[in-house]
């Protein structure tokens, strides 16, 4: 609906430097759907209105590893096409500039030279575009399969074109979709090379890694977790720099990885690293990944739709999954019910797909509600694990949910536990960041936990919980990171805590490892929770009125 703007609001807009008005508009769709939703119908009906136009071959690539403005504007103008629900609309521009690359010759020589970070940075824009695509539900027609096909051709041509191919991940994703909404079709362009080496985990642990009984597996208390895989705002890297991190860290006995089927292409990232493994070592890893529903359904709930998408992700992991965890997001609709119970049964009757089954974000009350009624349909709990939000900043969970999950022996997986990194030595003493301002360079991960920071208590709490970790961290000789994370571990029930992997970008394998090689003793944990939790838990009180129960917080912004 359109509407005034005022005089001086809109000398404002027209005025302001770009930095400052992205910054502002961050902060204006953040305050929820009623800002964001006309936000991005706006720029859709601009880019309807007036597609853009597709650069020439010539002014993208004029020479050897130089990256024109027009270059960099040709990408940009795409991310927003499938940023604003047009992936469908992206395919022809995504599909010009990888006929580009070979049309103009380039070659990609340093690994760290502008065009390698562009082309690879044009490899996760196409991940993220498919995505975007899956997520959109797209009639699977004769035109969208052509232009699925076109852009593999494409993205195909380079290979062995332009030195070291950077668009392993794209392939794999492209074809990941064809299979998706084609699934009867068999005249895809060439496969993907066979890998000509195995790899090898070996056992270079630097420490002892701590385990916890998941079900009959033995995992480890960190995981990794891919959520960072899911956009290139966190940094893009080949498949074969992740596939290196994730070989370094199991290596170190960080042998589990959490993941889920909307995470961009972590599941098939997984899948191709661990079927790169010697065939006697592909046990010795382990892939939890997630089946959410976020929409209300209209399929009934038979044996053959729920193992139908059990199949999904076992095909996309190349491989049994040894962790399923179950979101569901309208509580009202009691069918998740009913599907947790052909989940449990799944498991019992096919170990080859499926070895446990779990949670993510499910509340109290309905940890418990579920774990009744699988005792009264199968005769037992069936579940091994929920996944919630679990930190310094966040101890909901001590409220209800340690005590639902010891009564029916349930593990917690944590993720949240480093604040997405505010909780580090980085912070102490600092002001608290403008968190829209592209200059300070916070990842997704950072504005969203700077948010929980602000629910907890003000900045000024935060420096005093940040002096009190880094004393504690001085006497044990860690890191304010490792503390954060040891605290977490020894809560009631915590099974594990999920460490975000920028996989290929940066790895902080050796310095995770080092929670393991501590304890924190009563006046360390005193100390803590006395600011963590406030005076007689006043804070964590404050935190569950406002938030509600763990998970509530996503059922609120959906």
């Amino acid at each position: 609906m359109a509407g005034h703007v005022n005089m001086m609001d809109d000398c404002l807009i027209s005025n302001l430097p770009p930095a400052t008005l992205r910054s502002t508009l961050r902060l204006l769709v953040s305050q929820g759907s009623v800002t964001q939703r006309p936000f991005v119908e706006h720029v859709r009906a601009q880019f309807r209105k007036n597609p853009p136009g597709f650069e020439a071959p010539e002014r993208l690539f004029p020479g050897a590893d130089i990256v024109t403005p027009e270059c960099l504007a040709y990408l940009a103008q795409t991310r927003c096409m499938f940023s604003c629900k047009l992936a469908q609309d992206s395919l022809p521009y995504l599909e010009h500039f990888a006929k580009a690359i070979t049309r103009m010759d380039v070659k990609l020589r340093a690994p760290s030279s502008n065009m390698a970070k562009t082309l690879l940075q044009f490899d996760g824009d196409i991940v993220q575009a498919i995505q975007a695509l899956k997520e959109s539900r797209p009639e699977p027609t004769p035109e969208l399969l052509t232009s699925l096909k076109n852009l593999l051709a494409s993205v195909d041509d380079c290979e062995g074109k332009c030195g070291s191919f950077p668009f392993a991940r794209s392939q794999r994703q492209l074809r990941d979709v064809i299979k998706i909404l084609f699934p009867d079709c068999d005249d895809l362009p060439r496969n993907v090379k066979p890998r000509e080496h195995v790899l090898h985990t070996g056992t270079e642990a630097k420490m002892p890694v701590e385990t916890f009984r998941l079900g009959p597996l033995e995992m480890p208390r960190l995981f990794n977790g891919l959520w960072q895989v899911s956009s290139s705002s966190w940094g893009s890297a080949g498949s074969r720099m992740q596939e290196r991190t994730l070989l370094d860290a199991a290596r170190c006995g960080l042998t589990a990885a959490d993941m889920a089927d909307h995470y961009g292409d972590a599941e098939l990232t997984y899948g191709d690293f661990r079927n790169s493994l010697a065939p006697e070592e592909r046990d010795t890893v382990f892939a939890a990944t997630k089946w959410c529903i976020f929409s209300p359904i209209s399929t009934p709930i038979t044996t053959s739709y729920v193992l139908k998408a059990v199949r999904e992700r076992c095909r996309r992991l190349k491989g049994r999954v040894e962790l399923l965890q179950f979101h569901w997001q309208d509580y009202e609709s009691k069918e998740y019910l009913d599907i947790l119970v052909e989940l449990v049964r799944i498991a019992q009757l096919h170990p080859e797909l499926v070895t446990t089954i779990g949670l993510c974000n499910f509340d109290s009350e309905h940890v418990e509600e579920s774990c009744k009624h699988l005792i009264a349909k199968t005769g037992e709990v069936g579940l091994v694990s929920n996944q919630i939000q679990f930190s310094l900043v966040d101890t909901r969970p001590l409220q209800k949910m340690v005590h639902v999950c010891e009564k029916y022996g349930l593990k917690l997986l944590t993720y949240g536990s480093f604040c997405g990194g505010f909780l580090s030595e980085r912070w102490l003493d600092q002001p608290a960041p403008e968190i829209y301002l592209e200059s300070n360079r916070l990842t997704p991960s950072q504005r969203k936990y700077f948010d929980m920071i602000h629910t907890w208590g003000t900045w000024a709490d935060f420096q005093v919980l940040l002096g009190r970790l880094a004393a504690v961290s001085a006497k044990h000789g860690v890191t304010v990171a490792n503390v954060a994370a040891r605290w977490v571990l020894q809560q009631p029930a915590v099974g594990a805590v999920i460490v975000g992997t920028r996989l290929g970008v940066s790895s902080r394998v050796e310095d995770n490892l080092k929670v393991f090689g501590f304890a924190l003793d009563e006046d360390d944990l005193s100390s803590i929770d006395a600011v963590a939790r406030g005076y007689r838990g006043a804070k964590m009180l404050a935190l569950f009125e406002k938030l509600g129960d763990c998970g509530n917080e996503y059922r609120r912004i959906h």
